[in-house]
């Protein structure tokens, strides 16, 4: 059967690894188009090399391209702020949107806690690179005990971060911290996010804190290895650092945490993860566009199997 025709708006890194991952890795999308607005930029550039349609004219370019009739699904790499405009303009031509920013416009999507809910929305939300990483965690801990709190620190380095990424801070954290609560489970969530500019660079580091009711700590941390070993499926990189940590908190030292809005008694679950990036385009320490690259890549090729099941029936 024919594969599903995309395009890729933003010719940024986390665009150009995603073009890198379809033509190399999908028996099911191809790659249609790849959109920018620099035309000296890397990106583009390298997708001429390899044959893809290019335009440095933006939304309204892949507008006026020959193909885009044909084009089923489009991915948006820009930004928050832009993706508004481009999500209006895409679903009134009838276009599947994933949105790789943290506009939040479509539902939150993580692959291995949602991602076969959202396969019919019109536009689709990957969170943030944060947010791949450790809302995953959040979520298998949740299953187990009630997540009265989680609070993640994605540490990613300075190099693997773009004008785009470094644009879009505040939506990465507001966003970040309120899908830790939609799509995570918790009662109430918040994200930092850290530019490490060290050298040579550091490879993705992933701290999530979760504040529970008293709850079975073996079962938790089984359920952590098998989230992990799920996510491994699609970013064989991700990995636990070492082993989930546990706190008890007891009413002789209880947590004070604002965002909590009073004393917390419980327990306490850390857990330290690693990501290593697949270098299709950046180097192996970018796992934080790895880990967000792969969630789009999977999550498209997800819905364009369900279209091609709807075609069938």
């Amino acid at each position: 059967m024919d594969k599903v025709k995309v395009a890729i708006i933003g010719s940024g890194n986390i665009g150009t690894d995603l073009m890198i991952k379809i033509m190399r890795l999908s028996d099911v999308l191809e790659m249609a188009a790849f959109v920018g607005i620099d035309p000296e930029s890397d990106g583009l550039k390298r997708a001429e090399r390899l044959g893809v349609p290019t335009t440095a004219e933006g939304l309204d370019g892949l507008l006026a391209m020959p193909g885009f009739k044909d084009i089923g699904i489009v991915f948006d790499a820009t930004s928050a702020g832009a993706h508004k405009r481009h999500s209006e303009v895409l679903l009134s031509h009838g276009k599947r949107v994933i949105d790789l920013t943290p506009a939040a416009i479509g539902p939150f999507t993580i692959p291995p806690v949602n991602g076969d809910a959202n396969l019919d929305a019109p536009n689709v939300n990957m969170v943030t690179c944060g947010g791949q990483a450790t809302i995953p965690i959040v979520a298998a801990v949740n299953r187990v005990a009630n997540v009265r709190y989680g609070e993640i620190v994605a540490s990613i380095s300075s190099k693997s971060a773009g004008p785009g990424t470094r644009a879009n801070i505040d939506e990465f954290t507001e966003t970040t911290s309120q899908a830790i609560v939609d799509v995570g489970g918790a009662d109430r969530g918040k994200a930092i996010i850290v530019l490490n500019p060290a050298e040579p660079p550091l490879i993705m580091r992933d701290t999530v804190y979760c504040l529970t009711d008293d709850g079975d700590q073996e079962a938790i941390r089984q359920s952590v290895e098998d989230m992990v070993r799920e996510v491994q499926t699609y970013v064989p990189g991700y990995r636990l650092k070492q082993a989930v940590q546990f706190e008890h908190i007891g009413s002789n030292r209880p947590l004070r945490i604002p965002e909590m809005g009073g004393e917390f008694t419980g327990l306490k679950v850390t857990v330290f993860l690693e990501v290593e990036g697949a270098a299709h385009y950046l180097p192996a320490y970018a796992g934080n566009l790895d880990i967000m690259t792969s969630a789009a890549f999977k999550t498209a090729e997800k819905i364009a199997l369900r279209e091609r099941e709807k075609a069938a029936a």
